[in-house]
């Protein structure tokens, strides 16, 4: 999905940064998030990785104990122990299987080497040895930890772990036919990555089967590795093309038979996005989105049978917004469902009353319940407290920026109680211990650094006073530098923003102004974090020298404004985002401290294409203009993504007309500069050079730079990330030159 370079995660959707800045980024949120830890099955303590070996810190104590050490790492016959990036435990926490040697795919290193330690005999071995080197992928344990299954080749197996014999479970998988994981656009789109799933018995095992056989192939061109270029295909399925085929089957490992789940409508034209054997049953619950993803199905299936029946059904105006609990950043993340009631119901969410609440819902045709109640959006569940009937989730009524732990009664008898301290304003997060007396708790907002500290959550106590952030808060503060503002535009309607002003700000002079902007479903930029106001790609201070930096939501970002605020850009991408911001930006230039003559904009992937739109849309207002691996024609883009929020373009040709930059290339009169990688295997190169032809067939001045062979983030290479800094630098400060007047 689009996103930009400076955000993590949001509800709606999801894009990428640069790669050392996602690194960079994704540790600093994983660090206050408390994601860099694993709590052990009885919540009383927690694992984490340090100097590469494998620590666990009992609470309420904190008291560390080395579980792995870099002996045990050590194969037999080697001096040197394994590097390992993930680590998970068997039900019974007696054995670790740790990944090693990964590859990235697509965004994540899903791929690599994984080993086992047994912490009965202490022994080390690896899986899948008779199988490629760092092929396998998301191995897991069986229930009953007897053996482990993984992909390798777009095949699933299973690896006894006392023999070590491996099963072929599929042996159909080829580039095109995948097994037990999925092609570019799930895992793009809906962070579907794990594509198979354990039976509760262990005997069986659940996975999806896509047929991208039939889907077009983009071509990359590498033409930087050898002498003659190498072409590289990508199943790409662009907007207005048919989605892959998409089926569930269910393997029974005695005697490798598959019966395939008979869910209804073509598999061509509705996609699979959860699926999970329902606890204690051999059944399976499955969701289902048709093609425009307006329309969301849950079924029951059996496993014997395949046999399939409809149990919830929901359709949407604009779209079916899809809650993903967790973080689809992490390897192991999985479109879970929440079982509740020995697994009778779930937890659900839905937009339906024009808030994003949540619901119970039967899975035995009872009514559904209203959780959540009142005029505001939940956006994350934290921790379900089934014996004390409360559900914890993350919210902020008052205010679009900020996020705050509440609490209310799983069978909506309730109202939302703050659990968050009300001291602490800005944004918080938490991870809570499986039993929920204990939890890692972070706090930051503009002027406060990440703070984190674990608390008691019966009475939000951290458990080491003196570590608290409370009492660390003074040392955690920075000079605020960021200003939090609203602006109301001529249609009346209300934007959060923050603004950045130079450091011996005079308001009697005039400085020049730089928007950044990503506008589009997947992402809200104005949030009360750390590190908001902060451009990565400039090359020095700005408040030193002299810019004001601003950044918007328009309708249609991802903020907690209720779903008529989001899903308002149905179909209008392009169009009624690009308005807003123009329409802001024209009321801040009747701030006397602008100079309406040094206006810039940028932004990354969503944020170019609304970069571009802006120059070429509105002239009159943004003289300078860089716009990072755009999208120039929206009919180049992925099929879910832009269908989601465009409709069929069969059926809304117009509407992507409109919305898509290219169609305005004739108006720039301003400084443009343009960049994208030529291996964008997501906003693919083609949208420069479309838009260049374009820009030349009018005569219009601009500055490109292709960076050979680079992706989305525009970051491998040696001395890539200084060399577009540089350039982003110099380039804004001559065309928007710094400083007051």
């Amino acid at each position: 999905m689009l996103k930009s370079e400076n955000h993590f995660k949001s509800k709606n959707g999801l894009k990428i940064f640069t790669v050392t800045a996602l690194i960079l980024f994704v540790s600093l949120i994983a660090s206050s998030q408390g994601g860099d830890i694993k709590w052990s099955n009885d919540g009383n303590s927690y694992y984490r990785v340090e100097k590469n070996e494998l620590i666990q810190y009992t609470l309420p104590d904190n008291k560390p104990v080395v579980v792995i050490s870099k002996q045990q790492l050590t194969p037999t016959g080697d001096t040197t122990p394994l590097q390992f990036n993930y680590f998970s435990f068997s039900a019974d926490q007696q054995k670790v299987l740790l990944f090693t040697n990964t590859k990235r795919v697509w965004r994540l290193n899903t791929k690599g080497d994984y080993w086992m330690i047994d912490r009965t005999s202490g022994t080390l071995s690896q899986l899948g040895k008779t199988l490629p080197a760092s092929s396998l992928m998301f191995a897991m344990f069986s229930p009953d930890g007897k053996s482990a299954a993984y992909v390798s080749g777009n095949n699933i197996y299973v690896e006894d772990l006392t023999t070590s014999q491996i099963k072929a479970l599929t042996s159909d998988g080829t580039v095109t036919l995948i097994n037990g994981t999925f092609d570019w656009v799930y895992e793009e789109e809906f962070a579907c990555r794990n594509g198979f799933r354990w039976s509760p018995d262990s005997k069986k095992i659940a996975y999806w089967q896509i047929d991208a056989s039939s889907i077009k192939k983009y071509y990359l061109i590498n033409n930087t590795d050898s002498i003659y270029s190498r072409i590289i295909p990508i199943e790409y399925p662009k907007v207005g093309e048919k989605p892959s085929s998409c089926r569930v089957g269910v393997v029974n490992i005695a005697d490798n038979r598959t019966t395939w789940m008979r869910i209804p409508g073509d598999p061509a034209q509705n996609y699979i996005v959860r699926m999970e054997f329902i606890p204690a049953t051999d059944n399976l619950l499955t969701q289902q989105l048709n093609r425009k993803q307006n329309v969301s199905k849950l079924y029951i299936s059996e496993a014997s049978t395949g046999n399939s029946k409809l149990i919830n059904e929901e359709a949407d105006a604009a779209w079916v917004d899809i809650y993903q609990p967790g973080n689809p950043y992490s390897i192991d993340f999985t479109n879970k469902f929440i079982w509740l009631n020995e697994s009778k119901s779930i937890l659900w969410d839905s937009e339906k009353d024009g808030w994003r609440h949540l619901y119970q819902v039967s899975l035995e045709g009872k009514p559904e319940k209203l959780v959540t109640n009142g005029k505001y959006d939940f956006s994350d569940i934290i921790y379900i407290d089934q014996k004390k009937g409360y559900v914890y989730f993350m919210a902020s009524p008052d205010n679009a920026t900020q996020n705050y732990l509440y609490r209310t009664k799983l069978d909506g008898s309730g109202t939302a109680e703050l659990v968050s301290p009300a001291s602490l304003k800005g944004t918080h997060n938490y991870s809570f211990s499986p039993n929920g007396k204990f939890a890692s708790h972070s706090f930051s907002n503009s002027f406060t650094r990440p703070g984190r500290e674990f608390i008691r959550v019966a009475n939000q106590k951290p458990l080491n006073e003196k570590q608290g952030i409370v009492a660390r808060l003074d040392s955690l503060k920075v000079k605020p530098v960021t200003e939090f503002f609203k602006i109301k535009t001529i249609d009346s309607v209300e934007m959060d923003g923050w603004m950045v002003k130079p450091l011996n700000f005079d308001p009697a002079k005039k400085y020049p102004v730089v928007f950044y902007v990503y506008t589009e479903p997947a992402e809200a930029t104005v949030i009360d974090s750390y590190g908001r106001g902060r451009n990565f790609l400039y090359l020095g201070d700005m408040t030193k020298d002299g810019y004001i930096y601003i950044s918007l939501d328009n309708r249609g970002t991802p903020a907690p404004k209720g779903a008529a605020w989001r899903k308002s850009i149905y179909k209008k991408i392009g169009q009624i985002n690009i308005h807003d911001q123009a329409m802001a930006a024209k009321e801040i230039l009747k701030w006397d401290f602008i100079d309406p003559e040094r206006v810039a904009v940028w932004g990354w992937s969503g944020g170019g294409s609304a970069t571009l739109n802006l120059m070429f849309q509105y002239p009159e207002i943004y003289k300078t203009g860089i716009a990072i691996a755009a999208v120039a024609n929206e009919l180049t883009y992925d099929n879910i993504y832009q269908e989601r929020y465009m409709g069929l373009p069969q059926e809304n040709m117009e509407a992507y007309i409109k919305g898509s930059p290219i169609t305005y290339a004739k108006n720039l009169k301003g400084n443009l500069l343009y960049i994208h990688g030529t291996g964008d295997d997501n906003v693919h190169y083609q949208n420069a050079e479309m838009l260049l032809n374009e820009l030349i067939k009018y005569n219009k001045q601009f500055q490109f730079m292709a960076y050979p062979n680079r992706t989305h983030g525009i970051s491998e290479g040696e001395g890539t990330f200084l060399h577009l800094a540089t350039l982003y630098t110099s380039y804004l400060r001559k065309n928007c030159p710094p400083g007051g007047r």
